[in-house]
């Protein structure tokens, strides 16, 4: 992986961290993802939790092959760095799998009648499929893809930079899925990826408010209002931000 790739991802990363958790976080609060527009799925209640409050793998949607491929995605992602774990360490892929299981990931508010017809991207979500299966399908595709042109290789056991390479391609719609759009695919992932990184660390993820304190966000705990004449002008830390958790 060359110094300008890992430059690329984490500027991307930083970016919508800015979008992100500094506007989903609070309205986690009320289990609401406002920039994906779906409800966020708790941790499921079977899933194990360390000492520390994180949740341990346990997958309750992702079946072996489908977790595996999530897990490649995220530390493609969001590799380990200076800044942070990687993405699996993170429990973004938990939060994903999480997601998919959620009322959003089976459509319950989605409407799913047709006519399905592509439309522009300005009109949304335009498919049959609910969003878990649109990721269950274009995993496969995916899957089915290289396999016939690498030799046999899935997308997990891909080497880090033919990794980097294939999401890239994914991103840039350069590769045809048979059963799926592959910008849609690809932006459905991404944004889970984004939004279990950035998310309140209750729903699974951001493990350690690792991407909270990377950008200096404080948390869900206050209004700051009180802050911003001691603080103007300069930067406010803490030396911990505060998760839903934190004020339950």
């Amino acid at each position: 992986m060359t110094e300008k790739s890992e430059t690329d991802r984490r500027t991307l990363l930083k970016l919508a961290g800015f979008g992100v958790g500094m506007a989903a976080a609070p309205f986690a609060a009320a289990a609401q993802d406002t920039h994906a527009g779906h409800q966020m799925a708790m941790p499921a209640a079977n899933a194990a939790q360390s000492p520390g409050g994180a949740v341990s793998p346990g997958y309750i949607f992702l079946n072996p092959d489908e977790a595996a491929f999530v897990e490649a995605f995220v530390d493609t992602l969001i590799p380990q760095d200076e800044y942070s774990d990687k993405g699996t360490d993170l429990g973004v892929a938990i939060f994903i799998d999480r997601q998919l299981d959620s009322g959003w990931g089976n459509g319950d508010r989605m409407y799913l009648q047709g006519p399905f017809q592509e439309g522009t991207p300005e009109q949304g979500y335009q498919l049959k499929l609910t969003p878990n299966q649109l990721v269950r399908v274009g995993i496969a595709d995916v899957n089915d893809h290289l396999r016939a042109s690498n030799g046999g290789a899935s997308f997990d056991t891909l080497e880090e930079a033919d990794r980097i390479t294939f999401v890239t391609a994914l991103e840039a719609g350069k590769i045809e899925l048979p059963s799926v759009p592959v910008r849609t695919f690809f932006n459905t992932l991404f944004q889970l990826a984004m939004d279990g990184f950035f998310a309140d660390p209750i729903y699974g993820g951001n493990r350690g408010k690792a991407s909270w304190k990377m950008l200096g966000y404080p948390g869900v705990g206050e209004m700051y209002a009180d802050k911003i004449a001691e603080w103007r002008n300069r930067p406010y830390r803490v030396d911990e931000p505060l998760s839903i958790q934190d004020l339950s």
